[in-house]
């Protein structure tokens, strides 16, 4: 898809604030640092309307992105992030439980893990609880110019087998380097606003 308008809607804490207008959502989830504003910037062929950041756990709000007219991207904060307070990470699992359970308008959830490494147990645990809320979820798999080609089947097996993917959710292999996997991953996207 070719992304002509993007801007940043509202960063939201609480269900009043999200916007309204009945646009379908895609939800961005991830790691702290897994490379979740980079795939965000280059789906929309912008260099930072998402801030990436060197410093982890800094998205601590819903950040809402209106993509063409047409739908939402979901920023949601990172998890498995040890440095911000027990507290904090507990008010935002609670923000992120209440968007993903209670809103209409999300149509899938893209999770986002680095193809370099073994899915983490945070991993494992968010996408148990897409699963679990019947949430349809898109399995990006970054970083795919860190991994020499002839690899690439080994490491999707085991963020497949870790993961335990249903068959009906797509793994697709990604780097926002190269942009392998975009069109794929728009492909996905649209396939689900349009279910």
């Amino acid at each position: 898809m070719k992304v002509t308008k993007s801007d940043i809607v509202i960063s939201a804490v609480k269900p009043e604030q999200y916007p309204s207008g009945g646009l379908p959502e895609i939800a961005l989830a991830g790691r702290s640092n897994v490379g979740k504003s980079s795939f965000i910037n280059s789906l929309i062929n912008r260099k930072n309307l998402a801030r990436t950041s060197s410093k982890p756990g800094k998205t601590q709000t819903l950040n809402f992105y209106i993509i063409n007219d047409m739908l939402h991207f979901v920023d949601v904060p990172g998890y498995g992030f040890a440095k911000v307070s027990k507290t904090e990470r507990e008010a935002w699992g609670r923000m992120i439980e209440t968007y993903i359970t209670m809103r209409e308008e999300l149509k899938a959830v893209v999770q986002i893990v680095d193809l370099r490494h073994k899915p983490s147990v945070d991993d494992v645990n968010m996408y148990e609880f897409l699963k679990y809320y019947g949430v349809p979820v898109i399995v990006i798999a970054t970083k795919a110019d860190k991994i020499p080609k002839g690899k690439w089947e080994k490491h999707a097996k085991v963020v497949k087998q870790t993961l335990d993917i249903v068959p009906s959710d797509e793994l697709i292999l990604f780097s926002s380097e190269t942009k392998k996997g975009k069109d794929e991953a728009w492909n996905a996207i649209l396939a689900k606003i349009n279910n």
